[in-house]
Parts: C-alpha cells; sequence; structure tokens
C-alpha cells in the first residue's frame, strides 16, 4: 500500500509517457481503485505515434490508424488531458497546461496540481535559421508529416506528368532529404521505393527522370548500425540512383531552389528536414536541473538529480549508461532505452511511493535495424551484421514485437500480408488537408489553401 494519497502527473504520451502510465496503472490497480492514488497524462495528441513505422506508412505500406495507439482505450484507469505543458513550477508542485479549450475560455493556463512529476514530453525537431526554411520545408517527426509527405510527393508525380514546361517538371521530379539519420534515409528509402513502383501508372515518368538527394553533414549515415553498414547503405543508395552527398550541408532553399554547400543548385519542389532533435521547449521552463545540451540531469535511478519527487526518462532525460565502460556516458535518446526505462521509472515511482529501495535502470545496446524500401534493410545486432532481405525481414519482426498492444500487431500484420498478395495503392490524398475547400468554392467563397493553425507545426 501507498503511506498516503498520491497524486502522479505525467508530462507526454509517448514511449514514455504511455508505458510509464500503463505500468502505473498495473501496479497501482488497487490504490486506483480505492482512490489513494490518481495519475493524470497531459498530451498533445490523443494518441501515441509509434515512430519506427512512420517511413512504411508514408510508403503505404501500413495505415496511418495503425501506426497511432489510442490513449484513452490503453490508458483507461488514467485522466488523459489533451494539452501542451507550457511551465512547471515544481516547489509549488504545480504545471501549467494549454489546452484546445484555452483561448475559448479565455482564463489562461489550466494548473494542474501534483505530488509526483513524470516528465517524459520527448523532444522537438531542430532546426537551423536556413533562408526558405520554414516556408518550404517539411518535417518527419509526426503520422500527419508523414501522410502529409506521400500526398506531397505523389501529386509532384501528377504536376511532372501534366505540365509541359521542363523546368516545372524537373523542380517537381527532385526530391532533398537532409539528414542521415534513421528518420531522412528510411523516409528516402522507402518512399523513393513507392514514387519507383508508381512510375508504371504513368505514361511520361520513369525512375531515371526523378532526383533523390540526400544530404548529410557528417562523414557517414545511419552512425547506429555501426561504420561498415552505414558505407553499405550509402553504397546500395547509389545503386539506385540516389545522389548522396556527405559532408554537405543544406544552405538555403528559398525561393524553391536547394543550394548545397558544396555549390550545387537543385529547383525543388520537395525540402524534407530529419537533421536531429532537441529537448522539448518545456525542460526549460521548469525549475528543475538541466545539462548544457538542455535535458534533464537524471540519476541511474531515473529520477531528477537532487529533486525528489521528478522523475524522467526518454529524449528528454540525461541518464548515466551504468552499462557503459566510459565514465559519464549517458544513454541514446532512442526508442529501444525509452521502452525499457518507462517499466523501471513506473516501477520506481511505486517503490517510492511505498517506502521501497529503488532499482539502477542498466540496459546493454542490443544494436539497430533500418528499412532502405521493400525487401532492402541493414542492420547490426548483437555484433552480427545482416543486409538485404534478412536484415529488412529482422526489421519488420522487431518492430511488429514492440509496437504496443495485441490490436495493432494484429493489424499491421495483417496489411503486410495483404500486401504481399495485392498490389500497392498509389493514391493521393492531398485534399484532406483542405477539407473544406470544394465546399467553400460551391458556396461563392474563396477556398483557401493555408494549412489550419498547428503548434506542432505539422501539414
Amino acid at each position: 500500500m501507498v503511506k498516503e494519497r498520491a497524486r502522479i502527473l505525467v508530462v507526454g504520451g509517448g514511449y514514455v509517457g504511455m508505458y510509464t502510465a500503463l505500468r502505473l496503472q498495473r501496479r497501482l490497480k488497487r490504490e486506483l481503485g480505492r482512490g489513494e492514488a490518481e495519475i493524470t497524462v497531459v498530451t498533445p495528441d490523443p494518441y501515441m505515434t509509434y515512430q519506427p513505422f512512420l517511413p512504411e506508412a508514408a510508403a503505404g505500406a501500413i495505415s496511418p490508424r495503425h501506426v497511432v495507439v489510442p490513449l484513452r482505450r490503453v490508458l483507461d484507469r488514467c485522466r488523459v488531458v489533451i494539452g501542451e505543458a507550457t511551465a512547471v513550477d515544481h516547489a509549488a508542485r504545480t504545471a501549467t497546461v494549454r489546452t484546445p479549450a484555452t483561448e475559448e475560455e479565455g482564463t489562461g493556463g489550466r494548473r494542474i496540481e501534483y505530488d509526483e512529476l513524470v516528465l517524459a514530453p520527448g523532444s522537438v525537431a531542430r532546426t537551423l535559421p536556413i533562408p526558405g526554411l520554414a516556408d518550404h520545408a517539411i518535417g518527419f517527426k509526426t503520422v500527419e508529416e508523414a501522410i502529409g509527405l506521400r500526398n506531397h510527393v505523389l501529386e509532384q508525380m501528377d504536376i511532372a506528368s501534366s505540365t509541359r514546361d521542363p523546368a516545372v517538371r524537373d523542380a517537381a521530379l527532385t526530391f532533398v532529404f537532409v539528414g542521415g539519420g534513421y528518420a531522412g534515409t528510411e523516409a528516402l528509402g522507402e518512399l523513393e521505393d513507392m514514387a519507383r513502383y508508381a512510375t508504371r501508372y504513368y505514361h511520361n515518368v520513369r525512375p531515371e527522370d526523378m532526383k533523390w538527394i540526400l544530404v548529410e553533414a557528417s562523414d557517414r549515415i545511419l552512425p547506429e548500425v555501426g561504420e561498415e553498414m552505414g558505407r553499405y547503405t550509402v553504397t546500395e543508395l547509389r545503386r539506385r540512383n540516389i545522389d548522396v552527398r556527405l559532408e554537405t550541408r543544406l544552405e538555403s532553399c528559398a525561393d524553391r531552389v536547394a543550394v548545397l554547400s558544396d555549390g550545387s543548385r537543385f529547383p525543388t519542389r520537395t525540402v524534407v528536414w530529419t537533421a536531429g532533435v532537441k529537448p522539448h521547449p518545456v525542460l526549460a521552463a521548469t525549475d528543475l536541473p538541466l545539462n548544457e545540451r538542455g535535458r534533464l540531469r537524471c540519476t541511474a535511478e531515473l529520477a531528477v538529480q537532487g529533486v525528489p519527487h521528478a522523475w524522467a526518462a526518454g529524449d528528454a532525460a540525461a541518464v548515466p549508461d551504468v552499462t557503459a565502460r566510459e565514465e559519464g556516458r549517458e544513454c541514446a535518446p532512442n526508442a529501444q532505452h525509452a521502452l525499457r526505462q518507462a517499466r523501471v521509472l513506473g516501477d520506481n515511482v511505486v517503490h517510492s511511493l511505498r517506502g521501497d529501495p529503488l532499482e539502477t535502470y542498466a540496459h546493454k545496446y542490443a544494436g539497430s535495424v533500418a528499412s532502405l524500401g521493400l525487401h532492402k534493410g541493414v542492420a547490426q545486432i548483437y555484433g552480427r551484421k545482416l543486409k538485404g532481405y534478412p536484415a529488412w525481414f529482422m526489421h519488420r519482426t522487431y518492430h511488429l514485437s514492440r509496437v504496443p498492444t495485441f490490436n495493432r500487431k494484429a493489424r499491421v500484420a495483417a496489411e503486410w500480408t495483404l500486401a504481399g498478395l495485392f498490389k500497392r495503392e498509389i493514391v493521393s490524398l492531398g485534399s484532406l488537408e483542405h477539407p473544406r475547400a470544394e465546399f467553400e468554392l460551391a458556396a461563392g467563397g474563396k477556398p483557401s489553401h493555408d494549412p489550419p493553425h498547428n503548434p506542432k507545426g505539422s501539414s
């Protein structure tokens, strides 16, 4: 039993937020039933996105609905509040939250009081002051961005097929991806594979007409899979006529022209920005200790260093890696650690409430897998290197085992099975982004093609 009634606030509904809340509601089932504990989850979306499946969702291999997990269904014993945490005053045990009703009410942010705080807001895209980036680029962190990018690529092929202007056609068929990590490499590989397949249904667009360019500032891509597999990935992509440019930066994309640091200029209507992430801005609006990178200083027990009743994990936390040989090394901010940290974090919150000893988080990095398109991939698992079909199969098997809930596992497996029996779908539903445009036109108004305000920046 807990020593006294506890109000637990979980900020964030991603990997760490959802799995920690899930762990807490299981471990505190009796206390929740007796009213001795209360769990509140604050999240900007009513769902958790399984991000490793975003490239396949963009390529049409998985339905967007099956990439997300509805939080209210999974966290049925928690109170889910849809909103964005804007500030945390841990000394006063209060968090300020902006909800969808905040502007309508005109009363300012909502204050939520708590006894135990779990900070897991994740990360946001790390951008640079590059001319034209905010106006023309698209990110790849949300399911909205992934589906918007799929629609955009197919629309560019439609433009190229119907235009008589060679310059418009060339720009429409040029796709620039900035960032050679997981997100950029997998998104490019899957979308290039999809677009190559789609060309068989266009009478005047061939695979060789398209230009796919990957821009990476360092001297290699996919550092997580090792140097050898990184070199293989570059060779594999170039074999598919993908222009991989290492030690190169994007300097401008103003006026729909991508200008690179090596002097190259590419007229393009597509710039995808996947060049890293940074901690969520809410961390800077707290009274908790941060390191030089803006992440929360944490102990190996996933408690915020020197601060009682505050916990953190995932992208927002600088957690010491107790399995590393080098002293002072931190756990990498990736899904592999986040999933395991969430279980330990949930248990430690319960241990703290019951006065029991805390557990130490220790996990030796198992390896990495990456998909490069249908039947293509690279992997390095426990020192063993895989490439091609075996790596692609390992990628699917691993992530199918990790996607939350049996419901999602079954749906994803069924879609993969059907995809092996039938042809790909290559339909663009770009009008979904402007659902009122046709009605506005019919009603005599002027349809607006400006995307609605979205604080997350999704398309």
